[in-house]
């Protein structure tokens, strides 16, 4: 066995020697990559993009599709050395999740890798009927290069061993109310003692396919940012296991049908052992191994009644306000923020809807939304900005103006984020009004006036007034005459 191997390497030496060194292309390169035109629904649309040549340092936006919503991202790098000269490749690939079937059109659209700009024509993506997931591939067993150059030696006896790996797809709740999120990741987990057994196979391309299948048309999915692969050491029971945490995303419901997750499966390279080692040789053989999840389903309850059910947002919710000054006149603009802060599906969540009122004006809002997704939990803070401009001084109750329904899971209870703040504006300011300093008739009439609004038509009723009192002694002039005349 052992000339063997030595004959080997001195053929490979014999016909790496005849090979020409591989030329690298001068200057980094970038190629666009889009995804399969015709899909199921089920599946994922991808565009990708390919970097050669040069560490990433910046990249423009991937484009929006109509009738798709962005589902995550993932990168694969490829290092080849060819001639002595490494060459690596770096993939970014962006999912896309249709919302419904049919016709959609991806217009042609252009990218800036490294300041490189490279365009892409678009292209008509074709949205199909969901299928049903194929049958996992058989295990696969390799013919060494040895065996197909000096024939196969003497039959190894392998076997293989028991291992304690499992993949699971795990729900962080069984029931929910519609908008209510649940939490979904998917986990494979294996013992210390079995890492020597197993190794991932070509993940980045089985990931695309399990989300395809996990992918819920009912629901609106928020991914958390995808990260490195890395093993984190838990207890389960009394057994130490190592968990890799592959996927992980944030589910909310759109109506009462329940989010059913099938089984799916994650092809991993697990080894065989020699059953009598021999030294100076490699006693294991590569095969394959497909673990399944086991299938989920979390039902979904309906809200309890109300009449705003259908637009009242669900989470853990409470109000944060500002404003933005502390004394108030009439005639300033100042700004009310109303925000809404906690666990929820922010992104759905619509602000309160300023109510009218005589005499004030209410421009906006402006939204601002800032959004975590750690620990398993989505949430955040959105804000609305209003612009206020009182026209009338008084008590101004914010409360009777800005409010919002929500529904709390954790209670299943409704509950009203009502303002707190009642400014109180003022008139306008009588500083303003420089007194004639020669007339001091203005002087002291400026400094004592009352600065209370009065109606728009006042001075047309004192004229009014005026008249029926000039036509009263008018009257009584002409009957003092006619006495006189008389007499």
């Amino acid at each position: 066995m052992a000339g063997r191997l030595f004959l080997f390497l001195l053929l490979l030496l014999a016909l790496g020697a005849g090979l020409p060194a591989g030329a690298q292309p001068a200057g980094p390169q970038v190629s666009i990559v889009p995804g399969k035109p015709s899909f199921p629904i089920n599946e994922y649309y991808t565009i990708s993009f390919r970097l050669r040549g040069a560490p990433l340092e910046r990249y423009s936006a991937f484009p929006d599709i109509e009738g798709f919503k962005k589902s995550g991202k993932s990168s694969t790098t490829t290092t080849r050395i060819t001639g002595g000269q490494t060459t690596t490749e770096l993939t970014i690939t962006q999912r896309y999740a249709a919302f419904a079937e049919g016709s959609f059109e991806l217009k042609p659209f252009s990218m800036t890798v490294n300041g490189i700009v490279v365009q892409s024509p678009g292209a008509t993506l074709r949205v199909g009927p969901q299928q049903a997931a194929p049958p996992p591939a058989a295990p696969l067993e390799g013919v060494g290069l040895l065996d197909q150059l000096f024939g196969k030696p003497k039959v190894q006896d392998y076997v293989e061993p028991r291992d304690n790996a499992f993949l699971a797809l795990v729900p962080d709740k069984a029931t929910v109310f519609v908008g209510e999120g649940v939490h979904v990741a998917l986990y494979f987990y294996l013992t210390p003692e079995d890492q020597g057994l197993l190794k991932f196979y070509d993940f980045q391309r089985q990931l695309p396919d399990i989300l395809g299948q996990l992918h819920q048309r009912t629901a609106w999915e928020e991914p958390f940012d995808e990260q490195e692969v890395l093993p984190e050491t838990i207890t389960v029971g009394t057994k130490t296991y190592l968990r890799y945490r592959l996927y992980e995303a944030q589910f909310y419901p759109l109506n009462t049908q329940p989010l059913r997750f099938p089984v799916v499966g994650l092809q991993m390279i697990k080894y065989k052992v020699a059953r009598k080692p021999e030294p100076g040789v490699d006693n294991q053989m590569a095969g394959y191994k497909t673990y399944f999840t086991d299938a989920r389903t979390v039902q979904v309850r309906p809200l309890p009644p109300h009449p705003l059910r259908d637009q009242v947002p669900v989470g853990e919710y409470r109000l944060r306000e500002a404003i933005s000054r502390s004394a108030f006149r009439t005639g300033q603009t100042f700004d009310y923020t109303f925000s809404v802060v906690g666990i929820g599906n922010l992104a759905a969540l619509s602000g309160p809807a300023a109510a009218s009122r005589p005499g004030l004006e209410v421009y906006g809002p402006d939204v601002q939304q800032e959004q975590t997704r750690q620990g398993g939990r989505v949430g955040g803070r959105k804000s609305f900005r209003f612009r206020l401009v009182p026209r009338r001084p008084g008590l101004l109750p914010l409360d009777s103006l800005f409010s919002l329904v929500v529904f709390n899971p954790a209670t299943a209870r409704y509950d009203t984020l009502r303002s707190d703040l009642q400014p109180q504006v003022r008139g306008a300011d009588r500083s303003a009004f420089r007194a004639l300093p020669s007339d001091p008739f203005y002087q002291d009439v400026l400094t004592r006036t009352d600065n209370t609004l009065q109606p728009l038509d006042v001075y047309d009723d004192v004229r009014r007034y005026s008249n029926f009192l000039l036509l009263g002694l008018l009257v009584l002039a002409v009957f003092g005459c006619w006495r006189a005349w008389r007499s």
